[in-house]
């Protein structure tokens, strides 16, 4: 038997055998692409669902007739509610970097990055209104914790450091520690962004971020006070390690 599938597929010319395993690669290639389709079918509508009902209303069968699935296909992706729940937070927060990496690289000078850092994070906050509200009001192993908020917006934060340390060392701005400081640009739009969501403020995006960078600049600035950029500089370590 062995011999004689040997002997069948030694038979079979070199270029069908190339064509054979082109077609492998390319059904799995579509299969993955099927499956990451269905994942965020389920991510989106599982976000809707949370964002109407909140985390413990919102059941598996909502979020399967939202997705217009059945709802033991959720299963084959998900094993539960908190697992969607956590892949949704996974999702949105990969897909905010990348766009916050992108309008930070494509600014110009670092007054303009500081402002696409800001505005980025805000707009996304004000798109998701409903979802952020959900997250910002959760707790215990649902919510976010000091070294997920850390680690999530590390990338970005260290884009927008290097930025500083650049403009720094060519006298754009008074010089002041790089890291920290950005770390305290990203504190500063979180609490705008909780401001937000608590009605405390009812502003434009662009409008929050412009007042955020004025704020920011001010002590940045070289003709800035040097007592405001000595406060910047030595803001608690709490503060810029949230």
């Amino acid at each position: 038997m062995v011999i004689l599938v040997y002997c069948a597929v030694s038979s079979i010319p070199e270029p069908l055998i190339a064509e054979i395993r082109e077609a492998q690669v390319y059904m799995k290639s579509k299969k993955q692409v099927v499956s990451e389709f269905r994942r965020t079918e389920i991510i989106d509508a599982a976000r809707s669902v949370f964002a109407r009902r909140g985390f413990s209303l919102g059941i598996m069968d909502e979020i399967a007739k939202e997705a217009g699935i059945a709802k033991g296909t959720i299963y084959l992706y998900f094993r539960s509610k908190t697992n969607i729940y956590k892949a949704v937070l996974h999702h949105d927060m990969q897909a905010l970097n990348k766009n916050t990496l992108q309008q930070i690289d494509a600014a110009q000078n670092l007054k303009d990055k500081i402002r696409a850092f800001a505005l980025a994070r805000l707009q996304n906050a004000e798109d998701k209104r409903d979802f952020f509200l959900i997250m910002d009001s959760e707790h215990g192993s649902l919510s976010l914790t000091r070294r997920q908020y850390r680690d999530w917006l590390s990338e970005p934060v260290l884009r927008l450091a290097s930025a500083i340390e650049e403009a720094a060392s060519h006298g754009v701005i008074r010089p002041v520690p790089a890291e920290k400081t950005a770390w305290i640009v990203a504190d500063m739009t979180r609490g705008a962004i909780q401001r937000r969501l608590l009605g405390q403020s009812n502003l434009p995006p662009q409008e929050e971020a412009e007042f955020l960078l004025n704020f920011i600049w001010t002590s940045l600035a070289p003709g800035a006070d040097p007592l405001q950029s000595q406060s910047l500089a030595s803001a608690p370590a709490s503060l810029a390690q949230a």
